[in-house]
């Protein structure tokens, strides 16, 4: 029989987690708080502004793009402050641009360094469908291990 401490799973040393506003993507989140403070590992919570729902007019206005990025950039605060509070003593927050799979699996994951990202499942409808339909994608991709949470 092997000593208990090979059957313990993995301990994660960072954690990053993909938010949107998608109920999957608050059961992800609501996880990788659990996994981070069990673990007593930093989370780096995470959003992608996609251009594509934008018009061509808007992506053409810095004012605009600024505007998106700081109300995103409000809303990933907020997710830091509830991370905090839970008790993890080390958050971040980080915002990337363009197509959220590809986003996360080419530039914010080599970036951040994580061993393990964990996402919701579900795309929704309308503005807020950042990471669900990216997930077979980042789980494909990703040069770390993937959770993904229904």
């Amino acid at each position: 029989m092997e000593n208990s401490e090979s059957m313990n799973p993995k301990k994660f040393s960072r954690i990053l987690v993909g938010v949107d506003d998608s109920p999957d993507a608050q059961l992800a989140f609501r996880y990788a708080m659990n996994r981070a403070k069990f673990d007593d590992c930093e989370l780096v919570i995470c959003s992608v502004l996609e251009s594509d729902n934008m018009n061509i007019y808007q992506a053409l206005s810095k004012n605009y793009v600024h505007g998106q990025r700081a109300d995103l950039q409000k809303h990933l605060q907020q997710y830091q402050k509830l991370a905090e509070r839970f008790g993890i003593n080390k958050v971040t927050i980080i915002i990337g641009e363009g197509d959220p799979g590809e986003t996360i699996v080419k530039t914010i994951i080599p970036e951040v360094q994580p061993d393990l990202l964990v996402i919701g499942s579900l795309s929704q409808t309308g503005v807020r469908k950042y990471f669900g339909s990216q997930a077979a994608y980042m789980a494909k991709y990703s040069p770390v291990s993937v959770m993904i949470v229904r």
